[in-house]
């Protein structure tokens, strides 16, 4: 059956967070629905094979994975556009992009997950390393490699937001990093975005 309005399930993680992000920054009518992860609804299972979050529903056309979604709403909906225009910058965007993805979303998402308090505290300097190690780059521009916002910073941000929860507490020599989040958190687009679990995790 065809659809009439873009609907975008979501749960309340990283990879959700990021496309909820890029849905918000363009002010596009999509309807968004928080599924519990656990219990998926019947309407998700039908349009959706694997049951992955998010998964992105524009009439005819299902996405699943989170980077294709970002992809195709900032070109679908190109005002404004969350990539730069000159190839070089465009080109370092994209290869900051999965070096985000690998180095710090699978410790976030392990985070969520481990009962053990001596692995959690493993994966929170694993997590704080990673993220001070990269400091000396948020203070070159604006925003990431970049004086507008991107796709790189709607990744990026879901993570920084999430510190509180995972009790990471960035060193002294993070400070590039923490006016950079107070920036993006201060963005109206990314109030909007924000599902009710991740309202009340003040960044730190």
């Amino acid at each position: 059956m065809r659809r009439s309005v873009t609907t975008l399930y979501c749960a309340d993680d990283p990879w959700s967070h990021r496309a909820r992000i890029v849905v918000a920054e363009k002010d596009i009518p999509v309807e968004v629905v928080l599924v519990d992860p656990a219990r998926p609804p019947e309407d998700l299972i039908d349009l959706n094979p694997y049951q992955s979050l998010p998964t992105l529903v524009d009439r005819d056309l299902v996405l699943y994975d989170s980077r294709v979604i970002m992809d195709y709403v900032d070109e679908r909906y190109p005002h404004p556009a969350l990539m730069p225009v000159d190839p070089v910058s465009r080109a370092q965007i994209r290869l900051a992009m999965p070096r985000v993805e690998k180095a710090w979303y699978p410790v976030a998402e392990a985070l969520e997950r481990e009962p053990d308090r001596g692995q959690r505290a493993v994966l929170r300097r694993a997590l704080r390393d990673s993220i001070a190690q990269a400091a000396g780059l948020f203070g070159l521009r604006r925003f990431f490699l970049s004086d507008e916002f991107t796709l790189a910073d709607a990744t990026i941000a879901p993570v920084l937001w999430r510190l509180p929860r995972y009790e990471v507490d960035l060193p002294g020599q993070a400070q590039a990093v923490l006016r950079y989040a107070a920036q993006l958190f201060a963005r109206p687009a990314f109030v909007t975005s924000l599902s009710t679990g991740e309202i009340g995790q003040p960044f730190a």
